[in-house]
């Protein structure tokens, strides 16, 4: 007798969507629309008020972007929610960038920043340093970029960024540690 079918996971999903499968990019996203969701929320606390890109288009830009990837190896769904979070980021930087460009080289969009993270005396930071900081970072020691960009931007929590790169929460909470302090330096020889 036949065994009935296993009902297909996010995981499963994604590795049809990097094979190609355009079927299983509908429906992969209905499964992981609301984390799409919410990681875009937290990213667009850190912007101005009144951003002009609404949490559903960004999740939308974000979803083609990923699902149109070339032989992408999504090798879990936490993996694919780091990725995701890592294009949001950069949608909103560009956003910014293009932004600025308008205004003809106007002011720098500010995020609020949380109190562990470098901040500046008006507790504002501009989101073009901070990305061009984490660029540095990145080149200098990607776990420490990696990092900053689940935990900052990501908003995932100690315990869920450790479970996403693989590695003890001890580990996670020293490169939370170093990147912050090295962030702070960073940011604060930047705006001196």
């Amino acid at each position: 007798m036949a065994e009935p079918a296993r009902e297909q996971t996010p995981t499963d999903l994604l590795a049809r969507v990097a094979a190609g499968d355009r079927a299983a990019a509908e429906d992969l996203l209905p499964m992981i629309w609301g984390e799409l969701h919410r990681i875009a929320e937290r990213h667009l606390r850190r912007e101005r008020a009144g951003h002009s890109l609404p949490p559903s288009e960004l999740v939308d830009q974000a979803y083609l972007t990923l699902i149109d990837q070339k032989g992408a190896d999504w090798q879990s769904r936490s993996h694919f929610f780091r990725m995701a979070s890592q294009v949001i980021r950069r949608i909103l930087v560009d956003h910014a960038r293009h932004r600025n460009r308008q205004k003809r080289g106007g002011g720098h969009t500010r995020v609020p920043l949380p109190e562990d993270l470098p901040v500046r005396s008006d507790g504002q930071l501009d989101i073009l340093a901070l990305d061009e900081a984490l660029e540095r970072l990145r080149l200098l020691d990607d776990d420490l970029s990696t990092i900053v960009v689940l935990r900052f931007f990501g908003g995932l929590a100690e315990r869920e960024a450790a479970e996403a790169l693989s590695i003890s929460r001890r580990t996670a909470s020293e490169r939370w540690r170093l990147a912050r302090a090295w962030l702070r330096r960073e940011l604060s020889d930047a705006s001196a």
